[in-house]
């Protein structure tokens, strides 16, 4: 076990590793690049369905089920379907990618806007907001810490399943990983892990940081 990490920790310091198209720094752009394309994507389907929903209070089942089926989805398997329609394309890689963040994001989205006082929305309309001001002026606002919050449950998972992009022969951190395997090299395998988690825990720290400072006003 020693010499297993003291291998891990010259295969990720060294330079050689770093360098190339093949190397740690090429590959984490990579990953970066397909998280937050797909996070982005998902955010642009999750967040007006999500508020949409909490906005008129029609189809709450939509966005209750839908943490249920974010759970259960069966990201490679969908991958080989869409791969198999559509063939050899990043298209698998996004779709799948794309369909785990939209449940979190939808979910936290209805949850922020029906965690709003019923007050605050009759006050709003009271004043003689119409509809689309009292969402954009008044609910999202106040939901906005858990839209947020959202967001980072999003970003987080697709950041630790965006390995699978390695699977149908794309890059990513995932490459050490699959290659690993492949050569039955286990200091890459666990390399490739280790960094996937240093990634997704570095942007959660990062986004956790971004959300207290933005909010601090509303603990204080």
């Amino acid at each position: 076990m020693y010499e297993l990490f003291k291998n891990l920790g010259t295969w990720l310091t060294s330079g050689a590793t770093w360098a190339g198209s093949d190397g740690i720094a090429h590959r984490l752009a990579e990953h970066l690049q397909y998280s937050l394309l797909a996070t982005l994507i998902a955010a642009a389907i999750g967040l007006p369905l999500g508020l949409l929903i909490g906005h008129t209070g029609k189809g709450a089942f939509v966005a209750i089920n839908l943490s249920s089926f974010g759970r259960a989805l069966p990201t490679v398997g969908l991958v080989v379907l869409v791969f198999l329609a559509g063939g050899l394309s990043m298209l698998p890689v996004y779709v799948a990618l794309v369909a785990l963040a939209v449940p979190a994001i939808v979910t936290n989205t209805y949850a922020g806007m029906t965690a709003v006082d019923p007050d605050v929305r009759d006050a709003a309309r009271g004043q003689g907001m119409r509809g689309h001001q009292v969402l954009f002026q008044v609910e999202l606002p106040l939901a906005l810490p858990l839209i947020m919050t959202g967001l980072r449950l999003a970003l987080i998972q697709v950041v630790a399943t965006a390995t699978i992009a390695a699977y149908v022969s794309f890059g990513g951190l995932g490459r050490y990983v699959f290659d690993g395997l492949a050569q039955r090299d286990l200091v890459q395998v666990l390399g490739g892990a280790v960094l996937v988690a240093v990634v997704a825990v570095a942007l959660d720290l990062a986004l956790s940081g971004l959300q207290r400072f933005l909010f601090r006003h509303r603990t204080a």
